[in-house]
C-alpha cells in the first residue's frame, strides 16, 4: 500500500468540494449529485443503473468498474445529509471552504468525501488488473431510515449481481468497524375520548394512557441496563430505549382526545429489536379494554418510522482484513451510529465500515473532515485498485 501523504490530490479535493456544495439534505432531491456522478462515469464509458423513489425526485446509483470480472467489491456511500437549521455555523454550510488543513461544510465528513474519493479513482479501477470488479453504490435517504439502499440492493439482486464484499465509507477515522447497533424508530398514536375536565370519568385521557406506555419503555430501558449481557467495545454496551417526541392536548380544561409520541430502540447486534417492539405493542393491547369501555374508538396505533438493522461483522472476515491492510491499521473498532452495513450484510454480502473523518464532526455545526484523512482514504483507494485478492 502507498504511504499516504498529508494532503489529497487536487482531483479528490475538487470533487469533494463540488459534492459538498450541492444541497442534498434528505428533504430535498439528490438528483443533482446523482446526475453529476453519472455524467462523470459516462465520460469514462461507464453506464450507471439508477433506481428511484416513488415520485422520482431521488435516485440511487449503481455502477460497475471492470464489467465482466466476477464478484466485485462494493464501495457504498449515501448522498443525503442532515439539515443545519438552527445550528450556529461560522460560515455557509455549502461553502466547501478549505482552511486550516480541513474541508468544511455539511456532508464533508458524512459522507460526501468518501463518494468523491471513490469517484476520483474510477479510472484506476477500470485500468486495474485486479481479478474483481469495483462497484459504486450511492444511495438516497440513509439519514432518515436507510430507505434508498433497500431499493438498490433489490435491484442488484434482480440484475444477478453478486458482489464478494462491501465497504461502507462512513466516517470511522479510517479504522475498520465491524459492528454497530441497530436503530428502530416508531410513532405511537393514542386515541382517547375528550370531555370537559370536570367530567373526567366520561373521558379517556390520551396523554395519560400514552404516559403509561412511555413508562413501559422506561422500564424496558432500565431492564436492558440492569440485565442485558454486555457487549464490550460500545460506548454504551447494552441496548437502549428512549422517547424523543411527545405531543398532545389542546387546553388545560379539556381532557385530551389525542396524543402522539415517538420512540426508538438501539439494539446490540446480539439483541432482538423485533421482540422489543412486540413487548410495547402487547402492553398497549393490555391497556385497551378499559379504554374501550368508555369509547369503542379508543386505543393505540403504531407506525414504523425506520428499521435499520444492527451490523455484526468479524475481524476474521476477508473484507475486514482487506480494509485493515489498505488503511494501514492493525485493529478494528465498533461504532455507535447506524449505517447501511447491516442491510448489505443481511443480503449475504460480507461487509465492513471504513471511511475518512470522525462521527464527532458529523451532523454538527462547522462539520469538517481533515485533509490528512482524505489523503489516507485516497491511498486506500489506490491500494484497492492494486489488490490481487480480497483478504
Amino acid at each position: 500500500m502507498d504511504t499516504p501523504t498529508r494532503t489529497p490530490s487536487p482531483r479528490v479535493l475538487e470533487l469533494a468540494r463540488s459534492l459538498v456544495r450541492m444541497n442534498t439534505v434528505s428533504a430535498n432531491s439528490n438528483l443533482e449529485l446523482i446526475h453529476f456522478v453519472r455524467d462523470e462515469l459516462a465520460r469514462l464509458g461507464v453506464a450507471s443503473r439508477l433506481t428511484f423513489n416513488a415520485d422520482k425526485t431521488k435516485a440511487n446509483l449503481f455502477a460497475t468498474l471492470g464489467e465482466g470480472k466476477p464478484g466485485g467489491v462494493i464501495l457504498s456511500g449515501h448522498t443525503d445529509t442532515v439539515p443545519w437549521d438552527g445550528q450556529d455555523w461560522s460560515h455557509d454550510p455549502l461553502s466547501a471552504r478549505v482552511e486550516d488543513g480541513r474541508l468544511w461544510g455539511r456532508g464533508s465528513a458524512d459522507m460526501k468525501s468518501f463518494i468523491a474519493i471513490a469517484l476520483a479513482h474510477a479510472s484506476d479501477f477500470l485500468e486495474s488488473t485486479a481479478p474483481f470488479a469495483v462497484h459504486l453504490a450511492f444511495s438516497y435517504d440513509e439519514e432518515v431510515g436507510c430507505f434508498g439502499v433497500k431499493e438498490l440492493i433489490a435491484d442488484m439482486r434482480d440484475a444477478g449481481i453478486k458482489p464478494l464484499a462491501c465497504i461502507v465509507g462512513e466516517p470511522t477515522g479510517m479504522v475498520p468497524a465491524i459492528a454497530h447497533k441497530g436503530v428502530y424508530r416508531y410513532k405511537c398514536c393514542v386515541r382517547g375520548k375528550e370531555a370537559h375536565s370536570s367530567l373526567t370519568p366520561q373521558s379517556v385521557n390520551a396523554i395519560e394512557m400514552a404516559a403509561r406506555l412511555v413508562g413501559k419503555l422506561r422500564d424496558m430501558a432500565e431492564g436492558f441496563e440492569r440485565e442485558e449481557p454486555r457487549y464490550e467495545g460500545f460506548d454504551v454496551p447494552f441496548s437502549t430505549a428512549s422517547v424523543g417526541q411527545f405531543h398532545g392536548g389542546i387546553a388545560d380544561n379539556v381532557v385530551p382526545r389525542d396524543a402522539e409520541f415517538r420512540y426508538e430502540f438501539r439494539d446490540l447486534p446480539t439483541a432482538d429489536a423485533g421482540a422489543m417492539q412486540k413487548a410495547v405493542i402487547a402492553h398497549a393491547r393490555a391497556l385497551e379494554p378499559a379504554m374501550k369501555v368508555v369509547s369503542a374508538e379508543a386505543g393505540f396505533s403504531f407506525e414504523t418510522i425506520c428499521e435499520i438493522p444492527s451490523f455484526l461483522g468479524s475481524a476474521d472476515d476477508p473484507v475486514t482484513r482487506l480494509a485493515q491492510r489498505l488503511a494501514g491499521e492493525q485493529g478494528t473498532t465498533l461504532v455507535a451510529f447506524g449505517t447501511e452495513a447491516g442491510l448489505f450484510k443481511r443480503s449475504g454480502i460480507p461487509t465492513v465500515v471504513c471511511g475518512p473523518g470522525s462521527i464527532t464532526q458529523a451532523h454538527q455545526p462547522d462539520e469538517y473532515v481533515s485533509l490528512e484523512q482524505l489523503a489516507r482514504c485516497e491511498a486506500f483507494m489506490r491500494g484497492l485498485a492494486a489488490t490481487r485478492e480480497i483478504g
